[in-house]
């Protein structure tokens, strides 16, 4: 198969929700139609009785939610697809975020209970930022919900993007009989089903053949009937081109746990989304078929096997082809590389990949080498762009309570925090640590990892700071006179980049006027 093949048969897609929408569920789904998985877990009351593939790590087992991406490939129709299953909750929004500039295009999953709640909202605004495509799938259609067409007035209204159904839901809750494909003009009868195949699905010629009454009855065909036609009155023809830009959002419903219109999900997302596409870089623009490999990564987990103390790196092949046990640039680092056992993801399992092509993703055996934001060349020196931190909103100081484990705590929140979990600051005199997050869930999270992963002990004691911004100048002296004047603000990230921390807004903005020479960043895209 020619480089260029290679390229067009991947797609790379993240699925995005709020919490509890089914995102976890679809992804299981996607998966057993692709073969990929031979039964999928069951959420219930916000328990996982069987533990869903893509959230493995144990805190999601015990809380039934998903706390961290987790990368997963499988084949169909001859095109190798990579899900990326983002976390729900708003505490790992930063995840998420950094997770989506990993992608093509993605799965927006809608609860037809709730409609669209807040994280969806902030999910789309990262969405939009990048024109990146949408498809819309409203999911739990056996439950009493909205009202579809109010259900899509509040998505276009909330969301600012333009939708068009491609299929239509016939009933609802007790009553929903199933979907009819305005796109293909087929009627998919529902039934509650727990693996994949096909459901009994029946083609029309149109929506006066007999058919569909002798199927849906008569009151359901004639409420069919007007439904679509009011569809096809208020809504445009579906634009493929509007997708592609992220103006248009082709919209699909379901019942993601019952099995129902996921499969004609995937067929329309491996007809439409897109393939592998180009990236920005501090230098130029990359092109996905350029002979030279190059890619970044947007994500680090240790510990992804508890039993063998793993770090993995997270790479998006963005150019190029990599190969295993070849040497590749470390831009950062400024020193070549290899690595002899690359892999690809299924969840928790792992097989080693000896070629990956762009749009694949990649695990990397690291030592520490990496850091999220790294790229990897073939000798070219470049920094892809749009995978910043951002400035937490919670802080607290990380407190040993066992003196006997310090350097057990000292690895793992070193290690945690080059994950992107938290962010971490190092505070003098003192050598103080203070850690940084988005939400109190991730206090949570990290605790119980440092105890579970590398046996060390903590507590988090509360900081009057609410705010941090990273601090520049072009003038190395002003600078340094200003991390001296205001010495008991001033922290050292990671990177040994100087931190102003803030117990407001107003703080920040008066240090602003008083200083006008010095720069203050909300997020890290200074470094590039």
């Amino acid at each position: 198969m020619s480089f260029e093949e290679e390229i067009n048969k991947r797609k790379t897609f993240a699925i995005i929700a709020h919490p509890d929408a089914g995102k976890t569920t679809l992804t299981e789904k996607l998966l057993l139609f692709g073969g990929a998985i031979q039964t999928a877990g069951a959420v219930k009351s916000n328990k996982i009785k069987k533990a869903t593939t893509s959230d493995f790590m144990e805190i999601e087992k015990q809380r039934g939610i998903s706390v961290a991406t987790s990368v997963m490939n499988f084949t169909y129709k001859g095109l190798s697809i990579n899900i990326l299953d983002t976390p729900g909750h708003k505490d790992f929004a930063e995840d998420t975020y950094r997770t989506l500039t990993a992608v093509d295009s993605v799965i927006l999953v809608i609860d037809c209970v709730k409609g669209v709640e807040e994280q969806t909202r902030k999910l789309m605004e990262v969405c939009r930022m990048r024109d990146t495509p949408v498809i819309i799938f409203v999911n739990k259609m056996d439950r009493e919900g909205k009202d579809p067409f109010d259900l899509l007035e509040e998505i276009e209204k909330t969301l600012h993007i333009s939708v068009k159904p491609l299929s239509w839901p016939i009933g609802m809750g007790s009553d929903f009989k199933g979907v009819y494909s305005i796109y293909d003009k087929s009627l998919l009868l529902f039934e509650p089903i727990k693996k994949a195949g096909d459901h009994n699905s029946t083609q029309i010629s149109n929506l006066q053949d007999p058919l569909l009454e002798q199927k849906l009855g008569k009151r359901y065909a004639n409420k069919l009937n007007e439904d679509v036609e009011l569809v096809e009155g208020i809504y445009e023809p579906f634009d493929e081109s509007l997708y592609l830009e992220g103006i248009l959002a082709p919209v699909f419903f379901g019942s993601g746990v019952n099995n129902f219109g996921v499969k004609e999900l995937l067929e329309a997302f491996i007809q439409f989304a897109p393939k592998p596409k180009g990236r920005e870089t501090s230098t130029r623009s990359v092109k996905p078929n350029e002979d030279k490999l190059s890619g970044f990564v947007f994500k680090i987990h240790a510990n992804l096997d508890p039993k063998h103390r793993d770090r993995i790196a997270f790479l998006r092949i963005c150019s190029g082809k990599f190969e295993r046990n070849k040497f590749f640039h470390h831009v950062r680092l400024n020193k070549n590389v290899r690595f002899s056992a690359p892999v690809t993801f299924m969840g928790q399992n792992k097989d080693i990949v000896e070629t990956a092509f762009p749009g694949d993703v990649v695990g990397l055996y690291d030592t520490g080498n990496f850091k999220i934001g790294d790229t990897l060349t073939e000798g070219e020196d470049f920094y892809f762009k749009g995978i910043p931190s951002f400035s937490p909103e919670i802080f607290r100081e990380l407190v040993n309570i066992d003196p006997m484990k310090a350097k057990q705590l000292e690895k793992g929140i070193s290690q945690l925090t080059d994950e992107g979990v938290a962010q971490l600051f190092n505070v003098q005199p003192g050598n103080r640590k203070y850690v940084g997050v988005v939400g109190e869930l991730q206090f949570d999270v990290i605790q119980h990892r440092l105890t579970a992963e590398y046996g060390a002990s903590c507590r988090f004691q509360p900081l009057n700071i609410s705010k941090s911004c990273w601090i520049t100048s072009n003038n190395k002296i002003n600078l340094a006179e200003f991390l001296k004047r205001r010495a008991n603000y001033i922290a050292w990230d990671k990177d040994e980049n100087p931190v102003f921390l803030s117990d407001s807004e107003w703080t920040i903005n008066l240090m602003k006027k008083e200083y006008p020479e010095i720069e203050f960043h909300s997020n890290s895209e200074f470094k590039t």
